[in-house]
């Protein structure tokens, strides 16, 4: 059920220059609610900006006196600034839960694929999904290769491939390419768990194909309302219809996505 209400920050870290790490009260977002991982929350960011800003949930728990929630989210532009610069103790307009998270209901083997700021909405399956998973991160380059993040994932799945759009950590090239060559080794997955810009999750979805694998995508649009309403995020499928990130996503299946759109 979607809520509005004030949520506090507990805690409020400044990663690099541009990213930031903030925890916030939820209320039972968690508890009542099912909030978790891949869903968002749609945050009011200053009086002067009348569009609110989707923010990706990294990692949502229970706890008292109220679920806590982490969001994960660079500044792109004058709302996420103004996000930016809150303080704990600071309280925000939310609403949420938002949109719906992967599906990992199937038993098996789990390949999660982040690219860049598409890492952090998979770190609670990282960390917590009870089937095996190996994991392939994606980064422009080591600076932004944060332990706090990548840590989370090499401490709890089997394996981590880490690369960097500059060889400066890891595999040199893009993720698409580790992930054909796992697939190659081995291509015994049950699903595959993507999420990062679009031209990255193409390409995943088009090696996923190839193997056979199904995939699971989490697209990522500029959104209005972030409830349906607006036309602002909605996605061609390869049926024809129309669905929208907001409402009907952020999570779709692969092959279900019109690529060429």
């Amino acid at each position: 059920m979607k809520v509005e209400r004030k949520c506090k920050i507990v805690e409020m870290d400044r990663l690099d220059a541009v990213t930031f790490w903030m925890v916030l009260e939820v209320g039972k977002m968690v508890e009542q609610d099912g909030l978790r991982g891949g869903q968002f929350l749609h945050i009011k960011c200053g009086e002067g900006q009348l569009l609110r800003r989707p923010i990706s949930v990294a990692y949502a728990g229970w706890d008292e006196p109220e679920d806590l929630a982490t969001l994960i989210f660079e500044v792109r532009g004058e709302g996420t600034e103004w996000l930016s610069r809150r303080r704990v103790g600071d309280e925000l307009d939310v609403i949420g839960p938002l949109g719906n998270g992967f599906n990992i209901s199937q038993p098996g083997r789990y390949l999660l694929v982040g690219g860049g700021i598409g890492i952090p909405p998979l770190m609670q399956y990282g960390e917590c999904l009870e089937w095996p998973r190996t994991a392939v991160l994606g980064f422009r380059t080591r600076d932004k290769a944060f332990p706090v993040i990548t840590s989370r994932f090499q401490d709890h799945c089997e394996r981590t491939c880490i690369c960097t759009d500059d060889g400066t950590l890891g595999r040199h090239g893009f993720v698409d390419a580790q992930v054909r060559e796992i697939l190659e080794q081995d291509s015994g997955y049950t699903n595959i768990l993507a999420c990062g810009p679009k031209p990255m999750l193409r390409s995943v979805a088009k090696v996923a194909n190839e193997f056979g694998v199904p995939c699971q995508v989490s697209m990522e649009e500029r959104m209005g309302c972030g409830v349906g309403a607006c036309l602002v995020c909605a996605t061609p499928m390869k049926d024809g219809t129309v669905r929208h990130v907001c409402k009907d996503g952020p999570v779709f299946n692969a092959e279900e996505v019109d690529w060429d759109a």
